[in-house]
């Protein structure tokens, strides 16, 4: 993809770039007092900082000196931002480095660990041991995720989930789900695509029992001895199939 071309007669300077970064902090943080603890404490906008430094030599052409100043943010901050990245105007990194990430997790591209309100505390999410969070997903607000948690691909967390769960969704559900047979020489669980779809199942499981109605009716139109059709739906091996199918049937309305 080409560079985009930025018009110096209309486009803002480096500092006055950082200024506006500064600025949108108190947009956006309700912990924010005065810029001067914005500049001294907040290792996103040092990270910005720097890399609104070092993008116009990258563009320039320099290579060793923008990468330098990457090095150094990253070492100061934990915030890693390329030199050759794009950044537009106002860009904030809220805790780039406050967020807390257990041992051993694994986080895929497109993943957004972030805050949901202006309240004052904590408002980012905790990860435990052992993590994996799958490409695009999202975890918001103050929620911990227990150790060896599994997060679907775009799924989206906004409550606590309990160690070994495996969640998909949006907003994400915790469902059961065979252990990975094939881990990685570091015992970490790469097969993405044997995550389960809930909603799949539960459709599944409504198609069969309509089946099984329509079987038991036959050519007189009714139910012989008034079976029910959870007595007949037994081989569903998903856990929350058969509860879905239950709320989705629940909204039906009673007869009169």
């Amino acid at each position: 993809m080409a560079e985009a071309v930025l018009d110096p007669i209309r486009e803002p300077g480096v500092w006055a770039r950082v200024r506006e970064d500064v600025a949108s902090v108190f947009e956006r943080d309700p912990a924010a007092h005065n810029r001067l603890e914005v500049y001294l404490t907040y290792p996103g906008v040092q990270a910005v900082i720097l890399h609104r430094l070092a993008h116009p030599l990258w563009r320039r052409g320099w290579r060793w000196l923008p990468r330098l100043l990457g090095y150094l943010a990253r070492v100061w901050t934990a915030v890693d931002i390329h030199p050759g990245a794009i950044v537009g105007r106002r860009f904030f990194i809220d805790h780039g480095a406050g967020v807390v990430i257990g041992d051993d997790c694994t986080l895929y591209h497109g993943v957004t660990l972030g805050g949901i309100s202006w309240r004052k505390g904590k408002r980012h999410p905790t990860l435990g041991a052992g993590c994996v969070l799958r490409a695009g997903a999202k975890v918001l607000g103050p929620v911990t995720l227990g150790d060896d948690v599994k997060v679907g691909a775009n799924s989206v967390v906004i409550d606590n989930v309990p160690p070994g769960s495996t969640v998909v969704g949006i907003p994400a559900k915790a469902v059961r789900t065979r252990p990975s047979k094939t881990p990685n020489p570091h015992g970490i669980d790469l097969d993405h695509h044997l995550i389960p779809d809930p909603v799949a199942s539960a459709i599944h499981c409504l198609l069969e029992r309509i089946r099984l109605l329509e079987t038991q009716m036959g050519s007189h139109g009714c139910i012989p001895g008034g079976t029910e059709p959870e007595d007949e739906c037994r081989h569903c091996d998903a856990v929350m199939v058969c509860e879905a199918a239950d709320s989705v049937r629940g909204r039906t309305p009673e007869p009169a």
